[in-house]
Parts: structure tokens; C-alpha cells; sequence
């Protein structure tokens, strides 16, 4: 009789499934956008961006990912130099483009600096909390952009002055939660290794939450970057004549960012364009050049990503670590 295979070997075949899905899903939505607005007038508002710009646009991307990085380190507390870290920031951008979302690529940075961390617990919590900030940054980016777009347009934001509301005390509520829960967990009288990395991951997670300085810190940085990435994509959308209000770029770049996180697409592809042009529709914007925008934003992404990759193979660390998944385990020495 012939033995059924192991979870393990069957993982290779379900992630290939999983990214073929991701793709599918990336191509129909393109499909979809492409018919109204089509492809030769995308190309064509898409040839009105100046190399140069783009150029420009893509060193300072990597300028905002080099910041992020100190971000991220800020936050997983001591072990991991700063050139680690950016080595690993740049692995993660690298597979952002392939894995289910952006938190793909989170596994992947901390997985990279993971034998070189003191404290395995405090990389996984920083790591979340560093993706928790983020979050929370985008969306009070699309608040404030929101409310001055649509109070601009009509005079009336209540409504939205609500729905911000409601997203910011969501933010925070989920803030709140992780640290209660983390607390009730560390009461929990687990033996082993299972109870031991519980209490060590809830220890980490109080120790982030008794400095509040260095979250904040965290989240202006995180919000500065944003907004100079949200800078690059309204230049290029002024090169390619897209008259459309900046608050609105504001509001609707990050609302489709925090789409696009959704595991559903390849790397937010079609997804975060689609969700641009909607929410830009109500000003007036010409689909066929929001689409473009975004397509040529997604051209600085691949090539920060194949960067990336390049910086994988070029640059080898000292003790030739591996890609290695996160375990937060205080009482489990690294491999030598």
C-alpha cells in the first residue's frame, strides 16, 4: 500500500495553489479594469511620466524603506544591527510581491534576523506591533485626507468625521485587545515549551505597551513614510495630467492600501488600482489615468522588490543564516 504523504510534502503543492489563486484573482480584476478603461489609453498616459521622475520616485521609495527599517528595529529590541535589519526589510519588500500580503513579507524579514535577535519573543511582538502601526497610521492618513477631500467638496463630512470615528477607536480597540489578551494568557497555567513561549510573547508585549514614547515615535515615522510615498504617487499623477485634488490622492491612495492588504491578490496587484480609481471617481478623476498612476507605482514596487533580491544574493551575512520561520521561545538557545 502506498503511504500517504506528510503534511510537509504536501505544502510546496498548496502554496503553489494559493499563488496561482492570488493570480487569478490579480488578472481578473485587471480584466475587469481594462474594459473601461483600456489598455492602449493606459500605455498611453502611462508614457507621459518622465524616466527621471520615476527614477526619482523609486530612490526615494527605498529612502522610505531604509527609515522603516530603523522603525521595525526600533521595535524587536536589541541584537539585530541596523544593516541586518535593512538587509532583512529589503527580503520582505522581495516577497511582499509573491506572498499571500504583506505580512508574507514580515515573516520573512524576521525569520532572516531571527538567530541574531536576543529575544526570539520580542521580534515576533515587534514585528506585529510594527504591522499594527502601520495599519493604524494608513487610516488615520485616509481619515484626515478624507475629511478634507469631501468637506472641500460638499461642505458636509459628518458622515465621514463618523466612519474615522469608528476605524480610529477600531484601531485602538484592537491595540487594546492583543495587550489584554496577551495578559490573560500569561495567567494561563500552561506547562512546557508551549506555556513558556505564551508567557514569554506576553512579556514582550508588555514591555512594548509600558513604552508608549517609542510607539508613538513609531507611528509618526511609519505616517511620515506613508505620506512620502503618497507624495511620489501625486507627482506622478500631475505628470500624467490627472487633475484631481491632493486631499482626494491623500484619502484614496491609503484607503486602497488598506485594501490591498486583504490576502485575496498578488501583492495588492489590480486590487489597489481598482480601489484607487473608485474612490477617486467621485472627483472627477479619468479612470484610464489613475490606472496608470497605479501601474507605474507598481513598477517601483517590483523594482524595489527585485532589488531586494539582488541585495539577498550579493550581500551574504557573516554567519550565513537562512530565511528560518520566527518561533518565540526565550528558553530555546538560536542554533549556532
Amino acid at each position: 500500500m502506498t503511504e500517504a504523504p506528510s503534511p510537509a510534502a504536501r505544502k510546496p503543492g498548496r502554496a503553489w495553489v494559493g499563488w496561482l489563486v492570488r493570480l487569478a484573482v490579480s488578472a481578473l480584476v485587471l480584466t475587469i479594469i481594462f474594459r473601461f478603461a483600456p489598455i492602449e489609453t493606459v500605455w498611453r498616459e502611462a508614457q507621459r511620466l518622465p524616466p527621471a521622475l520615476w527614477v526619482g520616485g523609486l530612490i526615494f521609495f527605498l529612502l522610505g524603506h531604509a527609515v522603516s527599517a530603523a522603525k521595525w528595529r526600533m521595535l524587536i529590541g536589541p541584537g539585530v544591527s541596523y544593516l541586518e535589519a535593512f538587509r532583512a526589510h529589503l527580503a520582505g519588500l522581495a516577497a511582499n510581491l509573491c506572498l499571500p500580503s504583506v505580512a508574507g513579507g514580515d515573516v520573512v524579514r524576521a525569520g532572516l534576523v531571527y538567530r541574531k535577535a536576543d529575544d526570539p519573543a520580542r521580534l515576533a511582538a515587534g514585528s506585529v506591533a510594527d504591522r499594527l502601526l502601520d495599519t493604524l497610521g494608513l487610516g488615520l492618513i485616509a481619515v484626515v485626507g478624507g475629511l478634507a477631500a469631501f468637506g472641500a467638496r460638499s461642505g458636509d463630512s459628518g458622515n465621514l468625521i463618523l466612519a474615522g470615528a469608528a476605524l480610529v477607536v477600531g484601531l485602538i480597540g484592537a491595540f487594546a485587545a492583543i495587550l489584554i489578551g496577551s495578559r490573560l494568557l500569561s495567567t494561563l497555567k500552561i506547562d512546557g515549551k508551549i506555556g513558556r513561549i505564551i508567557r514569554s510573547v506576553s512579556e514582550a508585549v508588555s514591555a512594548l505597551a509600558r513604552d508608549p514614547r517609542r510607539l508613538a515615535a513609531c507611528l509618526i515615522l511609519s505616517m511620515a513614510i506613508q505620506m512620502v510615498f503618497i507624495g511620489i504617487n501625486i507627482a506622478f499623477a500631475e505628470a500624467a495630467l490627472l487633475a484631481v485634488p491632493r486631499a482626494a490622492w491623500v484619502f484614496a491612495w491609503a484607503s486602497a492600501k488598506i485594501i490591498a492588504i486583504a490576502p485575496i491578490s498578488l501583492g495588492g496587484l489590480g486590487v489597489r488600482e481598482g480601489s484607487t480609481a473608485l474612490l477617486l471617481e467621485p472627483f472627477g478623476a479619468d479612470p484610464a489615468r489613475v490606472i496608470a498612476v497605479g501601474l507605474i507605482w507598481q513598477t517601483v514596487l517590483y523594482a524595489s522588490g527585485l532589488i531586494g533580491l539582488i541585495v539577498q544574493a550579493v550581500w551574504k551575512p557573516a554567519d550565513g543564516a537562512t530565511i528560518r520561520a520566527p518561533a518565540p521561545d526565550a528558553h530555546t538557545e538560536p542554533a549556532p
